[in-house]
């Protein structure tokens, strides 16, 4: 028997509807999209209709969603093309110190080239104070990039708040919604943003496909320079098979939402009682209660180290905010700035629930738990 997956937040499988929208693509319709002829302009339709897909979901137009290789190259995109682009006008980006290393990283990168960034702290919720932002803002700001929801304890910001004080002070706003398109509503107008991180292995397209929302009036250098595809915003010809893909998990996305969104949830609040009741005062909860994604659940086991506790349980796929090497243990970069305490945090496990998740293997799963713990 397969292990239990409950590991929705580091990938999803390839939703069997997008598999299907594939197949024409990898078998029969093998064009480049830049071609005038028969070949091409099949491909190019449908790269525009994934396109059109993506936009749907995001409540943008289909012109400002740009394909890329996932999350990170979306990233990357936003925070070097902004360091890049606006250089004349400033020299600082604020971001949080929770942010997914495809953030944290671009940003380490451009401190060495000379800027300057400012890493917000988090409550031990895991949430960033839009106060915070407001005086982290200098007259030298360029970019504020804030995720949308965290990948590890799921806690969602207050990206809409932070927009609004961004657009006041003329600051372009970013957000990586790796973790929230496709769980929440992430209309980019309700957000206020002008950039949009997404994907596609987190939404049950396959891994190696993203996309890039950039607000039409927003322009950046590219970080792929070549040939003018992408409207000349990423070069290098459409992974046409892969578009497709994520522009069809989008519109299932965009149908299933509001099932998810309470299936989901339900079967994440039933878990999280179950262990409540057999564990009591052993288990902590990490993340806002409920400002959080409603497929994600994140505790601390005490008196245990995670990542020892999932090896006794080979039957069940999750993930660990610790390690141990040598005997010390580390807490990942969210728990510390969280500050929750080591010898609480050694013992952190995150569940995260997806589509295919039943309430059969949410009960097998606190069997599981009950035998080792």
């Amino acid at each position: 028997m397969q292990p239990i997956y409950l590991d929705y937040n580091a990938t999803t499988p390839v939703d069997p509807a997008v598999a299907e929208a594939m197949q024409p693509y990898i078998l029969h319709h093998y064009g480049n999209p830049s071609s005038t002829h028969a070949y091409g302009r099949a491909t190019k339709e449908a790269v525009e209709s994934a396109r059109a897909r993506v936009a749907a979901l995001l409540g943008c137009a289909a012109p400002e969603v740009v394909f890329t290789s996932g999350g990170s190259e979306s990233n990357n995109t936003v925070l070097k093309g902004v360091a890049s682009t606006y250089r004349h006008r400033g020299h600082h980006i604020i971001t949080s110190a929770i942010e997914h290393p495809a953030t944290i990283n671009p940003c380490r990168f451009l401190e060495q080239q000379g800027l300057q960034v400012t890493y917000l702290p988090v409550d031990r919720t895991g949430m960033v104070d839009p106060d915070d932002v407001r005086k982290a803002i200098t007259p030298q700001t360029l970019l504020i990039s804030i995720m949308h929801a965290n990948n590890e304890v799921g806690t969602l910001q207050p990206i809409a708040e932070i927009s609004r004080i961004a657009r006041a002070h003329g600051v372009l706003m970013h957000t990586d919604a790796a973790q929230s398109v496709g769980k929440i509503p992430t209309l980019v107008d309700a957000l206020g943003v002008d950039f949009l991180s997404i994907a596609g292995h987190k939404l049950y397209a396959p891994k190696g496909i993203g996309a890039l929302y950039m607000r039409t009036g927003c322009t950046l250098e590219p970080l792929i320079h070549g040939a003018g595809h992408e409207a000349g915003r990423r070069a290098g010809t459409e992974n046409i098979i892969f578009a497709v893909g994520l522009g069809k998990a989008c519109e299932v996305a965009q149908a299933d939402l509001p099932r998810y969104q309470r299936e989901v949830r339900q079967l994440r609040d039933l878990f999280w009682q179950e262990i409540e009741k057999r564990f009591g005062d052993r288990v902590v909860l990490n993340g806002h209660p409920e400002q959080r994604l409603p497929n994600t659940l994140h505790v601390n086991f005490r008196d245990v180290i995670g990542a020892e506790l999932l090896e006794k349980m080979p039957a069940l796929a999750a993930s660990t905010g610790s390690a141990c090497h040598a005997g010390e243990i580390s807490l990942s970069s969210v728990l510390e700035a969280m500050h929750i305490p080591p010898e609480l945090g050694m013992g952190a496990v995150r569940f995260s629930l997806g589509r295919y998740t039943t309430r059969q293997e949410i009960e097998q799963a606190v069997g599981l738990l009950e035998q080792v713990f």
